[in-house]
């Protein structure tokens, strides 16, 4: 999958660009902390090549760093359902969330061959690429209609239907609005928000202060760490090198106090990397673990 509009984020960025906090969302916090830690989750995109070669290895090697569970995306082709979900069982890696596309159509079969074979009801819709109906209000208001008949979907099949966001989510619009905080206000309650804490910070606004102001409503945190620009020194639709989580300018205590608890999985994902991946994935996982910040598997 391609990434866009980097370049134009970059020169932002450099100009000193930054977009007024989000006024109207509301702040879903429960009002007592819960105690209990975020597990720390690893999102398999992350080592998505190294799958491509030997999925059995790459399993193991995860496990052995004591990832709590994965998060799925999109498997190389000569990879089926099936065979996934047994070398998960294998390692004793559970899937405790699914990236996939919207269950609409057709896709809605492969959905529930997905929720079934994984024994996983958790769903993400994985938000790539940008959809133009977000530049502006009526278009992200139509998007909002779209996820809460995938959300009604769900919950008949004893699904729970949540959102991934990326960067222009969180930019305003042509009507000045954010489109994240259209969807905050118009989708059903059950509908769950994936925060991606790395694609926020790229657009200009603060992770801790989104992820306090989402609250409950978004138990999944996606935990990656970079320089969070772009640079015309890469191609256009690449993003910058990313770095494991606690080696870049994300600040994840900060992030995780805003939480008040209310975070189930901390997801580590990178794109890519300046270093070897699954180095990135084992320091990530320290980090996460010594830090405080999250726990592995028990």
């Amino acid at each position: 999958m391609q990434r866009r509009d980097f370049n134009r984020i970059a020169s932002l960025a450099s100009a000193g660009f930054a977009l007024q906090p989000l006024s109207i969302l509301t702040s879903c916090n429960s009002k007592e902390n819960n105690s209990e830690m975020a597990k720390i989750g690893l999102q398999l995109w992350t080592v998505r090549e190294s799958i491509e070669k030997n999925l059995e290895e790459t399993l193991s090697k995860v496990a052995e760093v004591g990832y709590a569970g994965v998060e799925t995306a999109f498997w190389p082709e000569h990879i089926s359902i099936e065979q996934a979900a047994t070398a998960l069982r294998k390692f004793d890696l559970p899937v405790f969330s699914i990236h996939c596309e919207l269950p609409v159509g057709k896709e809605r079969e492969n959905i529930l061959k997905m929720t079934e074979a994984y024994k996983c009801n958790r769903i993400v819709w994985h938000g790539w690429p940008e959809d133009s109906r977000y530049k502006t209000q009526a278009g992200t208001l139509e998007l909002a209609d779209i996820y809460n008949a995938s959300g009604e979907f769900s919950k008949k099949e004893g699904l729970v239907f949540g959102v991934h966001n990326h960067w222009w989510e969180f930019e305003k619009n042509e009507d000045g609005k954010f489109p994240f905080e259209i969807l905050f206000n118009e989708l059903d309650e059950d509908i769950f928000f994936e925060i991606d804490t790395y694609w926020v910070k790229v657009a200009g606004q603060d992770p801790a202060g989104i992820v306090g102001k989402f609250g409950k409503r978004a138990p999944l945190l996606h935990i990656k760490d970079g320089p969070a620009t772009w640079t015309d020194s890469l191609d256009e639709d690449q993003p910058d090198p990313m770095v494991a989580a606690g080696q870049g300018i994300q600040d994840f205590p900060a992030i995780v106090s805003a939480a008040n608890g209310n975070t189930e999985w901390m997801i580590v994902e990178l794109d890519n990397c300046a270093t070897d991946m699954m180095i990135a994935v084992q320091e990530s996982y320290k980090y996460l673990a010594e830090k405080g910040l999250g726990i592995g598997k028990s």
